[in-house]
């Protein structure tokens, strides 16, 4: 929760507008440099003078708020495992593996491309077939 003069101080540095969007969204005012953007539209923000470990968040391009939609990089960056974000450091930037798909896979649990489990034993029992006498 945020305390009255800080809330006032974020309304002037960004404004009411993105202040009414991100009350209904984030639920508290936030103001920050913008470090970078991923491929799905997220857009990822910093701000030092906030409390440790609020110092980082995210916007979502799509307001479905699924941790899913982060990529691996700015998910590292996210959880404060890695103080420089993708777009600045070569061994994580997004897009340079031959085997990384082009955007990032939604998540897919409880849908209808779920995993499921398969048996690869074959069943101890058979089901029972009736087999009819062809008449004469």
């Amino acid at each position: 929760m945020s305390t009255i003069p800080r809330t006032l101080s974020n309304i002037r540095k960004i404004g009411i507008k993105n202040y009414l969007v991100q009350m209904w969204y984030l639920g508290d005012t936030k103001h920050g440099r913008l470090v970078g953007q991923d491929r799905a539209g997220n857009k990822f923000f910093e701000n030092l003078e906030e409390l440790p470990l609020r110092t980082r968040w995210v916007e979502y391009a799509k307001h479905d708020f699924d941790a899913a939609h982060i990529e691996p990089g700015w998910h590292a960056w996210m959880s404060y495992m890695i103080d420089k974000p993708p777009a600045e450091d070569p061994l994580i930037k997004a897009g340079t593996r031959a085997f990384e798909p082009s955007k990032p896979l939604p998540n897919f649990t409880m849908g209808p491309g779920a995993w499921k489990t398969y048996s690869t034993v074959k069943p101890k029992i058979a089901a029972w077939e009736p087999v009819a006498a062809p008449r004469a």
